[in-house]
C-alpha cells in the first residue's frame, strides 16, 4: 500500500505546469489541487491563465474559481481549506497532485502559516491609499521604521507584502515579524516536490507568447469589465493593474501589454528565487514527463 502522497508541481509562471500536472494526474488517476493565489477567484479567467474548460473537464480540479474578488481570502483560510480537503481526499485516495506557482500558498501546504489577526477594511484602505498616493519608497520607509526585522526579509519590490505587514502593525500595534514564528507543522501525508523550469530565453518567449494569447482571448475586455473593482486587493496584480492604467488613459493599451510582458518576466525571476530555497526539490523540464514519472515512482514510499 502506498503512503498518502501529495505530488507538488511548481515553477515560474508560463513554464507549462498546467499541462504537465494534468498528464501526471491522469497517469496516477489523481485529482489536482491548485496553489495559485489568483486562480482561486471566480471573476479572473484570461488574466490568470485559468485551465480551460476542456482541461477542467479532463481532471477534477480544486481551488479554481471558488471565491469572489469581493471576498477576503487570506493565506490562513487557504491553509485551513486545502488541508481539510486533502485530509478528506486521502481517506479514499493515495495520490494527489498540487500545481501552482504562489510561493506563500506552497509554504502554507508544506509548513503551515502562523495565525494572523483578521483584516480590517478601513485600515487596509488607509494603507492602500497611502501607497497609491506616496509610492513604494514611502511604505518601505515606514516598514523599516516599525519592523526592521521583516524589512530585512521581505521582497521590497512587492508592495502587497509590505502593505500586509503595515496593515498588521496598524491593527495590533505589534511588528508583523512577531507573528511569523515559522514553526513547521506535521501533515498526514508525504510531500514530493517537483520543480519545473526552462532556459531563461525559452521561458521568456513563452511568457511573451502567452500574453499575446491573453490579448487575443479578451484580456482587455475582461479588465474593462473588472475596472469598477480595481481597488480590491485581488486586482492589484499583474495583467490587471497595467490595463486599468490604460482604461484611465495613463498609457496606451499597446504599452499596457508590453508592461504585462515585462512585469511577468520579472515575476517569474522572483518566483525562481523563492523556489530555490526548497532544498528537497528535484528539477525537470516540463516536457520530460517520462523521467518525472520515473522519479515519482522511485520516491513514493510504501507501507509494508
Amino acid at each position: 500500500m502506498v503512503f498518502k502522497t501529495l505530488i507538488m508541481i511548481f515553477g515560474p509562471t508560463g513554464v507549462g505546469k498546467t499541462d504537465l500536472s494534468i498528464d501526471i494526474a491522469e497517469y496516477y488517476n489523481a485529482e489536482i489541487f491548485s496553489c495559485d493565489s489568483r486562480q482561486v477567484y471566480k471573476e479572473l479567467n484570461v488574466g490568470v491563465a485559468r485551465p480551460s474548460i476542456d482541461q477542467l473537464d479532463k481532471i477534477k480540479h480544486h481551488f479554481i474559481g471558488n471565491v469572489s474578488v469581493t471576498e477576503h481570502y487570506s493565506i490562513n483560510k487557504y491553509e485551513n481549506d486545502i488541508i481539510h480537503k486533502l485530509d478528506n481526499y486521502f481517506l479514499s485516495n493515495d495520490i494527489a497532485v498540487l500545481c501552482g506557482g504562489s510561493g506563500l500558498y506552497i509554504d502554507a501546504v508544506c509548513n503551515g502559516v502562523d495565525e494572523m489577526p483578521d483584516h480590517d477594511d478601513n485600515i487596509r484602505k488607509e494603507v492602500t491609499d497611502f501607497y497609491e498616493k506616496n509610492g513604494i519608497e514611502a511604505i518601505r520607509f515606514e516598514l523599516k521604521k516599525v519592523d526592521p526585522e521583516y524589512y530585512r526579509k521581505v521582497d521590497l519590490k512587492n508592495p502587497q507584502r509590505i502593505m500586509r505587514a503595515l496593515e498588521m502593525y496598524r491593527i495590533t500595534g505589534r511588528p508583523f515579524s512577531e507573528f511569523r514564528k515559522n514553526k513547521k507543522v506535521s501533515r498526514n501525508f508525504n510531500i514530493l516536490k517537483i520543480g519545473i523550469n526552462l532556459d531563461r530565453e525559452v521561458l521568456y518567449e513563452r511568457i511573451n507568447c502567452r500574453v499575446d494569447k491573453m490579448r487575443n482571448d479578451g484580456l482587455k475586455q475582461e479588465a474593462e469589465k473588472l475596472y469598477e473593482h480595481k481597488g480590491l486587493v485581488a486586482l492589484k496584480t499583474i495583467g490587471y493593474r497595467e490595463l486599468f492604467d490604460a482604461v484611465e488613459s495613463k498609457i496606451s493599451f499597446d504599452e499596457a501589454f508590453e508592461l504585462i510582458k515585462k512585469n511577468t518576466r520579472n515575476y517569474a525571476r522572483r518566483q525562481l528565487t523563492w523556489f530555490r530555497r526548497y532544498e528537497d526539490t528535484e528539477w525537470f523540464s516540463p516536457f520530460d514527463k517520462e523521467n518525472i514519472i520515473k522519479y515519482i515512482n522511485s520516491n513514493i514510499e510504501y507501507i509494508k
